[in-house]
């Protein structure tokens, strides 16, 4: 796991070396090359490298995870006169089986990482490459004989990649601050981008900022001296599914159990997430005993769970949580024999400026949910103390039907994106009144509803409940999972650590797309065949456990600090042209156990808002 960035220019007198007869040149844009790599050096705290071409530069920071010593980057297919130049972040989880077919080709090998695999692979069958690959990567290879980029990201979006135009070319990177480093690019937001963020319909491409797309999830650019060209080589498609339901377990029993197995490889500390729901446990019982099977009956898997101080004795449920997680976290881990340790955090912690700053300079944005944000960068940061990788269950409620809006009939039929319906209005960031004209929200959701319902493939004869549950699953796949990712990369990144999550495999992904709702809810519950799939991998008690969310604390000093901070917040003019003061009033001057989470989210989110507007200095242009 790391980070990549880099760009290719075509213009006349593009130089990315020193140029000996003209002096003005000299270390230019190796300076800017080292200057973008160097955004991302959390993403990759082990080691750093550049690669400097006549149109093309390319860098990259490297986590080390497989072969820590052949895996260098960015890596050439020869030392003196490389013809192909690649920059890769991911884990692609069938190398070993691509590295036997390649030799069986002709190819020869260097290194043990899957990094040289997608290397030859990219000479063997070029952007066919990307059909071939099982796993969550991002990646970018400079080709000198044909001088053409390729960027390619992995069919989930699990890793994310973000372009822009410049000057005969494109910059690309890891993350939008990877670009800002580039001199022809600038950080800026207009009404698009502000739309984007606050709308939260996770549209891929267009970006919060202005100028800068990511590359969509399933597809690919080719950008060469005649233009850019975009592929899209996998999507989710609709297929009739032909078996009974005891075929369907079997089968999504295999898919859980090979992917789980699969994404265990690393030459480092590896971990699971172990939340005491179902998702995690299932996943952690099967990597627990994968880990016995290969490396002894004694050997035991590290599991981490997060709590806070005060949730204890004062734990406080709301519209998304209905219980404790810790005590079942900690059953789990009995019962699948687990090294398991809870990461207690001062619910004060959350409120450190200093925290919270990372969190959005992480994610380059004021969009996201606050505590919850910076509660995971610190259990990250725990766990990277132990380990390097951990394994997590996200994607199980999006692949199985776990949502509250899967199932309840308000959700089902109303006109819009089912997860707008869980706290309503009341979570949404209250605009300034001109700009919420300027924007118009509510006309861009519904006309990105109808857009989205366009995209949903379905096939003949679907009775509604089928032919709507389709819908459901499809938004829930392709928007509200991408910022679900999106979240844990950055997050998790910024802490050294490689999250990997089994549930996002394409081929469990499309196999449980195209499984009727009858069987996917056969029981009358959430997750009836992950449920089937964990009879006897976890306890009952987790087993029928009701779907809980990731823990948030409820300490009343932790909403008075956190009112306190929207008030500074309120002060500043940049945040009072964005939010609306007068709105958020009530909500600053309610007692802390008055307030609801949604009222709360508002002001975790001017909060964030006023530190990304500090650190990130975007120009506005509304």
């Amino acid at each position: 796991m790391c980070g990549i960035t880099g760009w290719v220019s075509f213009r006349p007198d593009a130089r990315t070396t020193q140029d000996a007869h003209d002096p003005r040149d000299t270390g230019r844009h190796a300076g800017v090359i080292e200057a973008m790599t160097a955004t991302m050096a959390r993403r990759g705290p082990d080691a750093t490298g550049v690669w400097l071409g006549t149109h093309a530069a390319l860098g990259h920071r490297r986590l080390s995870v497989l072969d820590p010593v052949g895996g260098v980057q960015p890596m050439a297919d020869r030392p003196d006169r490389p013809g192909v130049v690649l920059s890769y972040s991911g884990e692609v989880y069938n190398h070993h089986r691509l590295r036997a077919e390649l030799r069986r080709l002709g190819h020869e090998f260097r290194t043990r990482s899957d990094t040289e695999v997608v290397l030859r692979g990219y000479q063997q069958w070029g952007a066919g490459i990307a059909d071939r690959l099982e796993g969550m990567y991002a990646f970018a290879v400079w080709d000198e004989h044909r001088e053409q980029l390729l960027l390619v990201r992995d069919r989930l979006g699990v890793k994310p990649l973000f372009w822009a135009r410049i000057d005969g070319g494109v910059a690309f990177g890891s993350e939008p601050k990877a670009l800002f480093a580039h001199p022809e690019l600038n950080p800026r937001v207009d009404a698009d981008g502000l739309r984007e963020a606050y709308s939260l319909l996770f549209n891929t491409g267009p970006t919060l900022w202005a100028g800068v797309r990511e590359v969509p999830p399933g597809e690919l650019l080719v950008i060469g001296r005649d233009g850019i060209r975009e592929h899209r080589y996998w999507e989710l498609t609709a297929r009739p599914h032909t078996a009974d339901l005891p075929g369907t377990v079997e089968q999504v029993r295999f898919l859980v159990n090979h992917t789980a197995r699969a994404q265990l490889e690393a030459d480092v500390p590896l971990c699971s997430l172990l939340s005491g729901g179902l998702d995690s446990t299932v996943l952690t019982a099967l990597a627990a005993d994968e880990l016995r099977l290969t490396h002894g009956t004694r050997a035991r898997l590290r599991s981490y769970a997060v709590d806070y101080s005060d949730q204890a004795e004062s734990f406080t449920g709301d519209v998304l949580r209905t219980g404790h997680d810790t005590p079942y976290a900690a059953e789990a881990g009995r019962f699948i024999g687990t090294d398991h340790s809870t990461v207690v955090l001062d619910p004060l912690a959350l409120l450190d400026p200093e925290h919270r700053r990372a969190v959005v300079v992480a994610r380059d944005s004021p969009i996201g949910v606050g505590d919850m944000d910076t509660s995971l960068y610190l259990l990250f940061g725990e766990i990277r103390r132990h380990s390097t990788v951990a394994l997590s269950g996200e994607a199980a409620d999006e692949v199985f039907g776990g949502y509250p809006w899967f199932h309840n009939p308000a959700a089902i039929a109303a006109e819009t994106f089912p997860w707008l319906l869980v706290t309503g209005d009341e979570a949404a960031m209250p605009l300034n009144p001109e700009l919420a004209a300027e924007l118009r929200i509510g006309e861009f959701r519904d006309a990105t509803y109808r857009d989205a319902l366009a995209a949903v493939p379905h096939l003949d004869g679907e009775n509604p409940t089928e032919h709507r549950q389709r819908e459901l699953q499809h938004l829930s796949l392709t928007r509200w999972l991408r910022q679900l990712l999106h979240r844990k990369d950055r997050l998790s990144m910024a802490q050294g650590l490689e999250v990997r999550v089994p549930y996002c495999d394409h081929r469990l992904v499309e196999y449980a797309f195209n499984t009727p709702w009858s069987m996917k809810s056969h029981d009358g519950r959430e997750k009836s065949l992950l449920r089937d799939v964990g009879i006897g991998l976890a306890p009952e008690s987790v087993l029928y456990r009701p779907k809980n969310h990731y823990p948030t604390t409820h300490h009343p000093a932790y909403t008075r600090g956190l009112q306190q901070l929207a008030r500074e917040a309120l002060d500043l003019s940049a945040v009072r042209e964005i939010a609306d003061a007068a709105v958020l009033k009530p909500a600053l001057d309610a007692a802390p156990e008055q307030l609801s989470w949604g009222q709360r989210l508002r002001l975790e989110r001017v909060v964030d808002l006023s530190l990304w507007l500090d650190h990130h200095r975007p120009t506005l242009t509304l």
